[in-house]
């Protein structure tokens, strides 16, 4: 057993550092800016100190570092050979929460057991990356056959999408970009990508429509009417729907280019869950635009090396199709955050990766990221 240890933690050794260096850099911005912006919630909502939140973060933190080091370790052909047992199970689960989830904040997003609570979208993300890049490297002497190829990639892609979105609409859509990216990387039939981006859409605004809080989040960021079930007051007012995106972007202003210094936020007092939704712009005022711009750094340094280093020099399709999609999902919900955080893109409930206060969102980024780097293990080896 510790001559196997041994063997691992060596090959350890010859994984892109770039990629793990960035994970734990942000991990490490992530608890300082936590701090800060929860202090303020902990103290007048709670009655608990900073330091009880800090404490739950960190061993946060400390899990998805965990499993992200335990997965790098497994083989990711062999971690694959199981991905479509796990989707199963994940979805399941999914549709566990639909009768019987915990709903906070007007959304049903979560399961509990006992005093713990997940969700089970954020292992949907995981397993559907991880069987669609299966599918695509077992499909690929027939990849352009609709029936043998296409079908059953569109059952498995439609079937957690539309599970997603009828609670999380915006994870729903990054989940359903991402595997289109990874079938386009796969010569999938962009005929029939098209068919099944127009279906998405189809069924995007019906799902609009059935819910009056999303529509009026897109309504509140096109500055439009576009829905007849939404009202207009609440639309266009700055104490509704505009609240977050207006105080995000105080907070922007407030930081100018240098910022006002940590600890020093006082967007934390208004910005509703500034500590996950809004840690951006909690960084941009106490860190400025140089400092904003810093972190986002590090995502485009994961984009980069995920995508021409490891993905390029995978040892398989299998390899390759993983390390796209990985890289895509982690790296992307960093982006978007942001633009949500600066006013570019209508307020949603996505994490920043490894900086966000979360407990789910974080061990299942986690666990991608150890994904990919077991694949740049290979990827090292291949090339020596």
């Amino acid at each position: 057993m510790k001559t196997f240890i041994t063997e691992h933690i060596n090959k350890l050794g010859h994984v892109d550092k770039y990629v793990l260096w960035s994970v734990f850099i942000l991990c490490a911005a992530g608890v300082v800016a936590v701090y800060s912006a929860i202090s303020f919630f902990a103290e007048t909502r709670t009655g608990d100190g900073a330091e009880h939140y800090l404490l739950r973060h960190g061993v946060r933190v400390l899990l998805a570092l965990g499993v992200m080091g335990v997965v790098s370790m497994i083989d990711y052909r062999r971690l694959a050979s199981y991905s479509r047992y796990f989707l199963i199970a994940a979805l399941v689960l999914l549709m566990v929460v639909q009768v019987a989830g915990a709903t906070y904040g007007g959304a049903t997003r979560w399961l509990r057991v006992g005093t713990f609570g997940f969700q089970p979208s954020d292992l949907v993300k995981v397993a559907l990356l991880l069987y669609l890049a299966v599918l695509l490297a077992k499909k690929q002497a027939y990849i352009k056959d609709f029936t043998r190829a296409f079908v059953p990639l569109m059952v498995w892609i439609l079937a957690s999408v539309v599970l997603i979105g009828m609670e999380d609409l915006s994870t729903a859509a990054l989940v359903f970009s991402i595997a289109l990216v990874m079938c386009f990387v796969g010569r999938v039939s962009l005929l029939h990508l098209s068919g099944l981006t127009l279906a998405c859409l189809g069924l995007a605004f019906v799902l609009l429509l059935a819910s009056p809080t999303r529509a009026a989040r897109v309504e509140a960021f096109v500055g439009t009417n576009i829905f007849p079930h939404t009202n207009q007051e609440e639309v266009e007012s700055l104490q509704h729907e505009g609240y977050q995106a207006h105080q995000a972007r105080i907070a922007f202003a407030m930081g100018g280019l240098t910022g006002v210094g940590p600890g020093k936020s006082t967007q934390r007092d208004f910005l509703p869950h500034p500590y996950n939704d809004f840690i951006f712009a909690i960084i941009a005022e106490e860190y400025g635009a140089l400092g904003a711009l810093g972190l986002l750094s590090l995502f485009a340094l994961i984009l980069y090396r995920g995508l021409m280093r490891i993905a390029r020099r995978a040892p398989d399709p299998l390899g390759l199709f993983l390390a796209v999609g990985v890289t895509v999902m982690v790296t992307s919900h960093g982006f978007i955050h942001a633009g949500v955080a600066s006013g570019l893109l209508p307020v949603t409930g996505l994490a920043m990766p490894f900086v966000s206060y979360g407990g789910t969102s974080m061990v299942a980024m986690g666990a991608l990221m150890g994904v990919l780097l077991n694949i740049s293990l290979h990827t090292q080896s291949a090339t020596d």
